[in-house]
């Protein structure tokens, strides 16, 4: 059973069962698991999914069911990059600084409200829906546009929108990573917002892995120790 948030307008559905929306807390997770009789939980969130990442935490301790979380590799920056890592959205809208700058945001939807107090920048927000419009910096245009995105678009949109710092999250991955070469390419700073810490597991039967390949895996291991009765 497929997990969606909730939050995306229209989803891309895969050919498997699926649900949208929130459990209602750690409490309607645990109850979901148990009445579906839940033998194994899997938490593929974004990696700045801090709440829900905390909630499967809880609900693996109530449950003591097997645990994996898919922890995507972070982006590293390679030679000829100009980062500066930030620890959360506040610190980027500060680091902006105090000239104005037109800026690229690719942070989503939810994280814009420290911009707004830094209206003298252009923002340029690209978002797979539009954010709603109190949630926004003065100065901003949007672009709704859902990855994978290529280098050579990139560096297109840059360009025309004569962009001179981008702001983003360490959400590692390649379906969005074209930014990051496209900056490169044309010498443009990155502000890169650092992940959140992960929620202490170690009291739990938990495993990580970095992707779909590895967590298919782990249930194959999983499946074939039920069987043996492990």
């Amino acid at each position: 059973m497929l997990s969606l948030a909730g939050v995306t307008a229209a989803p891309r559905l895969p050919n498997i069962p699926w649900r949208s929306g929130g459990f209602g807390g750690v409490a309607g997770l645990i109850r979901y698991i148990e009445e579906q009789g839940i033998q194994a939980l899997i938490i593929s969130t974004h990696p700045f999914a801090v709440q829900m990442r905390a909630n499967a935490a809880a609900a693996g301790r109530a449950t003591q069911i097997p645990l994996l979380f898919i922890e995507r590799p972070s982006w590293q920056a390679q030679q000829g990059d100009n980062w500066q890592e930030v620890a959360d959205m506040t610190q980027a809208a500060t680091a902006l600084g105090n000239t104005p700058r037109r800026v690229l945001l690719t942070i989503g939807r939810k994280d814009l409200s420290p911009f707004a107090a830094a209206p003298w920048h252009e923002y340029l927000i690209r978002s797979v829906d539009a954010p709603p419009p109190e949630s926004l910096p003065r100065c901003a245009k949007i672009i709704t546009a859902r990855g994978p995105f290529t280098q050579i678009d990139d560096q297109q949109l840059l360009t025309e929108h004569s962009i001179e710092v981008i702001v983003t999250k360490n959400s590692g991955g390649a379906a969005t990573e074209s930014k990051l070469h496209a900056a490169r390419a044309l010498g443009l700073p990155v502000i890169m917002v650092a992940r959140p810490e992960w929620p202490d597991v170690t009291d739990l039967n938990a495993t990580k892995a970095e992707d779909a390949a590895d967590a298919l895996a782990w249930l194959e291991t999983l499946h074939h120790a039920t069987l043996r009765g492990a």
